[in-house]
């Protein structure tokens, strides 16, 4: 069975084709700059080959299109036919408290995922213009499956999830935290404790998503009791050009002397702080470069950056009354051992032991243990896989469709397989 897995962005499309016989990637590629001028497109076979092209594209159906004639191509083509396409799998990051799992999209699931739009305004519009362009493209044979970047997230308890502003805005409009990256932490979580040999809810783990956009999330009996990100995902520890968590004066405050709009506030939060608020540079490659050259606001930010992620440790440790294992995942979190180490060594106080030799070699899509034999906690760096999760959900959702409709003919809604 072959898995068309789409990330759709406003302007963008990534995808993989992925061959669920041996969970092997066949493709992928990135159609950016989607309704822009200046477009590009580009696919890479799994073998190397590859097709780059400076192309304009109206919408996500031109964007589509090129990706099928890609996937399809006598030159670059991994599939001689799109028939050969069984499903295709959309990352949705915003489920809401709708949505607590993966499954078949409908019309009904559409126009739902439709009415998140206010709480994810630049996420979930464009994934459903991806789910509308895929359904004319592909035709509506071709199942298609929604994996909700929140759902891993909704076991939380409401102690966790809520926020202390008067209750009727939660009631109004459903303002609370609900956490994103929820299918790179659920990836990670499982395949740390096949590493480890142990049922996931025997663990007390916390995972640490660390990229451009950054997360964590505490990890108890199996479920996340809590997670850094909140409403959206601007909430949490300081990102690449993002502020994470601060005092809400502060916003008003500089709104009200420099007379900004919530367009401007939102702007300089989401995309002017963070490491490159403090340092001047968004690529932590560039802020470490900076840092060995001695620059002060770069040694600051990462500082900052360590120092933070560490307090979030910390406070998950003592929420779950324990701590058996950390994860690292994502650009920074497989990356940057300097930065690993730094977190590790502010956690000594709960037995944590990191070995510089082991961390240092976890570069590069290694995965394995960096902690010492006599660590209390077990360290992890896991390369994460959102794509292969997408592809494995929507391989069970359309499994129990076709088991579904071959044993009961009156099933009409496939959600309620």
């Amino acid at each position: 069975m072959k898995i068309l897995v789409i990330n759709a962005g406003s302007s963008s499309l990534k995808y993989q084709l992925i061959d669920m016989d041996t969970e092997e990637m066949l493709a992928k590629g990135n159609c950016e700059r989607i309704g822009i001028k200046g477009g590009t497109f580009t696919h890479k076979a799994s073998d190397g080959r590859k097709k780059e092209l400076q192309i304009e594209m109206a919408d996500h159906i031109d964007a589509f299109k090129l990706v099928t004639s890609a996937l399809t191509d006598k030159e670059v083509g991994v599939i001689k036919s799109l028939s050969e396409i069984a499903a295709v799998g959309h990352r949705v990051v915003q489920g809401g408290a709708i949505f607590n799992k993966s499954l078949y999209i409908n019309d009904e699931v559409i126009e739902k995922i439709r009415s998140l739009i206010p709480l994810a305004p630049l996420h979930n519009k464009p994934e459903i213009d991806a789910i509308l362009a895929c359904r004319q493209v592909f035709g509506e044979n071709v199942p298609q499956c929604g994996v909700f970047d929140t759902s891993f997230h909704s076991t939380m308890p409401q102690k966790a999830y809520m926020f202390a502003i008067p209750y009727e805005y939660y009631e109004k409009y459903k303002i609370r935290r609900y956490g994103f990256h929820g299918t790179s932490h659920r990836y990670v979580s499982n395949h740390c404790s096949h590493l480890m040999h142990q049922p996931l809810e025997d663990i007390n783990m916390v995972t640490c998503h660390i990229g451009n956009g950054s997360s964590i999330a505490a990890i108890k009996d199996g479920k996340v009791i809590d997670t850094s990100m909140g409403l959206t995902p601007l909430d949490g520890f300081m990102m690449g050009t993002r502020s994470g968590s601060l005092d809400p004066s502060v916003v008003t405050f500089i709104m009200e002397k420099e007379g900004l709009t919530p367009a401007q506030m939102d702007e300089i939060l989401n995309k002017k702080s963070g490491l490159y608020g403090i340092s001047g540079y968004s690529d932590d490659r560039d802020v470490t470069k900076a840092e060995i050259a001695g620059d002060q606001r770069a040694i600051l930010a990462h500082e900052m950056l360590s120092y933070q992620i560490t307090k979030y440790i910390g406070a998950y440790t003592a929420a779950m009354n324990g701590l058996d294992a950390i994860v690292f995942t994502a650009g920074l979190g497989e990356n940057q051992a300097h930065l690993r180490y730094s977190i590790c060594k502010g956690l000594k106080c709960f037995g944590v032991k990191v070995d510089p030799v082991l961390n240092d070699k976890m570069i590069h899509g290694s995965e394995g243990k960096i902690s010492t034999y006599d660590s209390r906690v077990a360290v992890y760096v896991i390369p994460t896989n959102e794509e292969l999760v997408i592809a494995r959900d929507t391989k069970e959702i359309v499994e129990k469709l076709t088991y579904a409709s071959t044993e009961d003919k009156t099933i009409v809604n496939p959600e309620d397989v």
